[in-house]
């Protein structure tokens, strides 16, 4: 190798005395190579080499162990072969792009394929965080252990990430690995017992009746794109807190006789709700639109109304933010504020927690105590402040 000149690693292959080498996609300078511990070597962080070498460190990793689980496999299943046959495993093993990215990958094709497509996107948004987290190098499922794991939690938590977040990459992983090693792909080796997969209890925030009527009465007729997100705030309190997805995919054939009835995207579960005066004032005052939809937030039926249902939910919540300061609300307020909203001010009107859980569309009382006891927190919390003012 010239000193001079990026050259190639090769990997050789040794078996009855026919030697084989096969050659790695990376190339390195003959000094950045350590021949007695078999590794690159990495220089300071601050030369401009350094992320660079460390991106190929781990890609040299990765055609290594690959190797190692091919050699490993032809010995578990017994019989004789030779090098060439461990060559033509490894090159095709390259080819078809084995590994966990593209593993996941297939799973997310096969999520498209069923119509999962939430679920398509949360596997994507996971595997761009660990591609992030591995530099793009790919890595086979005997790689992930505990310690990588550990390592990734702590690059997730060094950017900021809070710990529900990382927990949710980490769960959605733990999912992936559990699926590869029912495929057989690899033995179960935990690697996941030293992370974080659990969901920490957040604080659920809400809006009183009074500042309810307050957002409802705002005049904003000068300021179409923020009365549009109060309208539509206060079309998802009406109708118990419905989410921003299904109030986009409302049809017009789901509102009959006085009733609008329509299925919960995220359970399944079918609802009918009373048609009241005022969904009909913000139904009025928005005018017919020109699709299928009740509403008009998916304004194409194009095969972009995903797309357009999620980019009008990200402006309705950062235009909500502006409602609220006009509205004199301490809150951060957003699309969510509505659904915790309905449920507190209907138990503040001792309305029994059946008719509450119904309300929201919960699959049983239990789920709705927990989520009305969340809320409690944060009233028990200002009453301390009460009462320790005086203190």
């Amino acid at each position: 190798m010239c000193p001079d000149k990026e050259g190639a690693l090769f990997f050789q292959v040794i078996r009855h005395r026919a030697v084989r080498k096969i050659k790695s996609k990376y190339r390195i300078y003959n000094g950045e190579w350590d021949g007695e511990s078999g590794q690159i070597v990495l220089p300071a962080q601050a030369s401009s080499r350094h992320s660079l070498l460390l991106v190929v460190r781990l890609g040299v990793e990765w055609e290594l162990r690959t190797l190692q689980c091919i050699v490993s496999e032809c010995d578990r299943a017994g019989g004789e072969y030779g090098v060439d046959d461990v060559v033509a495993r490894y090159e095709s093993s390259v080819a078809s792009g084995a590994g966990v990215f593209g593993f996941i990958r297939e799973l997310i094709a096969g999520k498209k394929i069923m119509g999962k497509i939430r679920s398509s996107e949360t596997y994507q948004a996971t595997l761009n965080s660990f591609m992030r987290f591995r530099h793009g190098i790919d890595l086979s499922f005997g790689m992930m252990d505990a310690g990588l794991m550990e390592m990734y939690e702590t690059e997730l938590r060094s950017r900021g990430l809070a710990r529900n977040t990382t927990s949710f990459y980490m769960r959605i992983l733990r999912t992936i690995y559990k699926q590869a090693v029912e495929r057989g792909l690899t033995e179960d080796r935990h690697p996941f017992k030293h992370v974080y997969c659990g969901m920490d209890k957040t604080l659920k925030r809400c809006l009183s009746l009074a500042e309810v009527k307050r957002l409802k009465g705002l005049d904003l007729s000068s300021m179409p794109t923020l009365d549009f997100a109060r309208d539509m705030f206060i079309f998802s309190f009406c109708t118990r807190g419905m989410s921003f997805v299904d109030m986009a995919y409302l049809k017009k054939c789901d509102l009959k006789n006085g009733y609008l009835t329509y299925q919960r995207r995220k359970t399944g579960q079918r609802l009918t709700i009373e048609w009241t005066r005022q969904m009909q004032d913000i139904l009025d005052k928005r005018g017919p639109t020109t699709t299928q939809y009740l509403l008009p937030i998916i304004l194409r039926e194009d095969g972009s109304e995903r797309r357009q249902y999620q980019n009008q939910m990200m402006k309705i919540n950062r235009r909500l933010k502006d409602v609220a300061r006009l509205a004199r609300l301490k809150a951060p307020l957003s699309l969510y504020y509505s659904r915790h909203s309905w449920a507190t001010i209907a138990r503040g009107k001792d309305v029994p927690l059946s008719v509450i859980s119904e309300g929201l569309g919960h699959d049983s009382e239990i789920t709705t105590q927990i989520y009305l006891d969340s809320i409690r927190s944060s009233e028990v919390d200002k009453a301390n402040r009460r009462i320790l003012k005086d203190l």
